[in-house]
């Protein structure tokens, strides 16, 4: 089994947070025997940390889910300008290596797309590469897609990230009519020669852990977790 995985997206508010949520939810049902991490290196604005750590019972403190938090939603070095500070990646590469002892998985979610800045000279490419992390790319059903998946897959092999797969999310109510014209399977793979690995249905509760459970249990978790 992998030891961590980078929850990456092809931009901001495509998923990664749904897709995370309902990995925990899994891990937490079927998996009792092993202990879960969960990391957002790098926050701008509020939002992921809190969530999980109100609605998910991990063992971690807030600066533990995520030790880096600038106040305003904006990218890392922009938001850490404004504040008169820095983007200090030893202090998020101290949190991970210190989760990834005492724990037996780390979730690791990104922010923004794979090409989304984390300082002024490193992308999240950069980081997943630099660390290691084998990477699931969300792709939301909407126009533009297609393109979108396509880009952040050939970023990933230009950086050399290890990308083990594609999951749709339905960011609003879609049909198979939707996901198919927007975002056809087939097509995508095509373009990619990256796998599928499931669909996520919308969801008006983002928060029900049996749900995300059962919508997680639908997804290829054979190559998500092995």
């Amino acid at each position: 089994m992998k030891k961590s995985l980078l929850i990456a997206g092809t931009d901001t508010n495509v998923g990664k947070t749904v897709l995370t949520s309902a990995l925990i939810s899994y891990w937490q049902t079927y998996y009792l025997s092993k202990s879960l991490g969960v990391l957002k290196p790098i926050q701008t604005g509020k939002g992921d940390r809190e969530l999980y750590h109100e609605y998910f019972p991990l063992n971690q403190s807030l600066e533990e889910i995520n030790p880096l938090q600038f106040e305003a939603p904006l990218a890392p070095p922009v938001a850490a300008e404004l504040e008169g500070k820095i983007v200090d990646l030893k202090l998020v590469w101290s949190q991970f290596c210190q989760l990834q002892k005492n724990r037996d998985f780390v979730l690791v979610e990104g922010l923004g797309g794979l090409g989304s800045p984390v300082t002024d000279e490193l992308t999240v490419a950069d980081l997943a590469r630099d660390w290691h992390l084998p990477t699931i790319l969300v792709v939301p059903v909407r126009l533009g897609a297609i393109a979108q998946a396509v880009a952040n897959v050939a970023l990933a092999r230009q950086k050399g990230v290890s990308l083990q797969g594609l999951v749709l999310n339905c960011v609003q109510p879609c049909s198979p009519q939707d996901i198919e014209q927007l975002t056809p399977i087939h097509l995508i793979e095509s373009l990619t020669q990256i796998p599928i690995l499931g669909i996520l249905p919308y969801l008006e509760v983002p928060t029900d852990r049996e749900k995300l459970s059962e919508i997680a249990s639908n997804l290829n978790l054979e190559i998500i977790f092995s």
